[in-house]
């Protein structure tokens, strides 16, 4: 198993150096090592994390707790429970890391993996729906779906099909029996050719997208202080895209459709800056020690009110 290593964390430590205190949402709480680095380096601040595994909580709160009140837990989708922590505190910067930890991927039962038993990828395990249940019912139409929006997998009905006509006379019931499948009627390329169907089937099981979006909903309606940091670890293109839009749009003054001739919204609708032009990626020495790392992108906004 390979230790989890948190992605990114001198970057984030960097992006909230002139924090003046205060709390911080840490919305992906896991192992906790982005919390315990803002918490250790800055003594000012405090820190409340959600996760929806409570085996994650467990493993992070031994690293917490000796910051004492410094640190509180809320189980949960972040999405759910962000909006009731805005409503009741005030939150100078808010984090997240929107990928699998090393705890999730490397635990076998876990069924992420390409050698699992099952097939499983839930992050939040009392969670209603798995990848099992998507892989061996969803339509050919579901399927295809999925593996064209959230894969971006140029032979999504080749797969769709594959899968469908294979689960007619057997269940594909593991990691191990998908994976095969799909490499044995796949090219071999520079990534494993189940690479791509099995990032689709976990941000379908987690709702993953839906979650970013509405943290990015609830971020774009909240009234954040002068000052006040978000700051989002993705790691594949579609998360990416979707945290550079939202940014691009909180930029701008003018926020009227392109066709308008003339501005009819007020021109002031600007609510802060992009911390980074681009997304800040791993050096090479975090790359020697953690080739998981090698595709994390961290982009961070500042609220600026007038």
């Amino acid at each position: 198993m390979i230790p989890h290593i948190s992605v990114l964390k001198n970057e984030i430590l960097d992006t909230f150096v002139d924090t003046k205190g205060g709390i911080i949402i840490d919305c992906t709480l896991g192992f906790g090592g982005h919390s315990k680095a803002l918490l250790s380096k800055y003594p000012n601040i405090s820190v409340i994390g959600i996760d929806k595994d409570l085996e994650a909580f467990e493993l992070a709160n031994k690293q917490l707790e000796s910051f004492g009140d410094r640190f509180s837990f809320r189980f949960g989708n972040f999405s759910d429970v962000v909006e009731e922590i805005l409503k009741q505190n005030k939150i100078i910067g808010i984090i997240a890391d929107i990928g699998v930890s090393s705890m999730q991927f490397d635990n076998p039962k876990r069924g992420f993996s390409f050698s699992s038993d099952n097939l499983d990828m839930r992050m939040n395990p009392n969670s209603n729906i798995n990848a099992s249940d998507i892989v061996n019912n969803y339509s050919l139409i579901e399927l295809e779906r999925i593996f064209k929006d959230f894969g971006e997998i140029k032979e999504y009905k080749k797969l769709a099909r594959i899968i469908v006509d294979f689960r007619k006379n057997q269940k594909i019931t593991s990691g191990k029996m998908l994976s095969e499948l799909i490499e044995k009627n796949f090219k071999k390329t520079k990534i494993h050719p189940a690479t791509l169907a099995f990032q689709a089937l976990r941000i379908e099981t987690n709702k993953e997208l839906d979650e970013l979006q509405k943290l990015l909903e609830i971020c774009n309606n909240y009234n954040f202080t002068n000052g006040s940091k978000i700051a989002i670890i993705s790691f594949h293109s579609l998360e990416d895209r979707i945290i550079k839009n939202y940014f691009k749009q909180w930029e701008k003054s003018c926020i009227c459709d392109s066709s308008v001739m003339k501005c009819v919204c007020g021109n002031n609708h600007k609510k802060g800056r992009v911390i980074y032009k681009k997304p800040l990626t791993p050096n090479k020495d975090e790359l020697s020690q953690n080739r998981r790392s090698r595709s994390a992108k961290l982009r961070a906004f500042e609220f600026i009110r007038n």
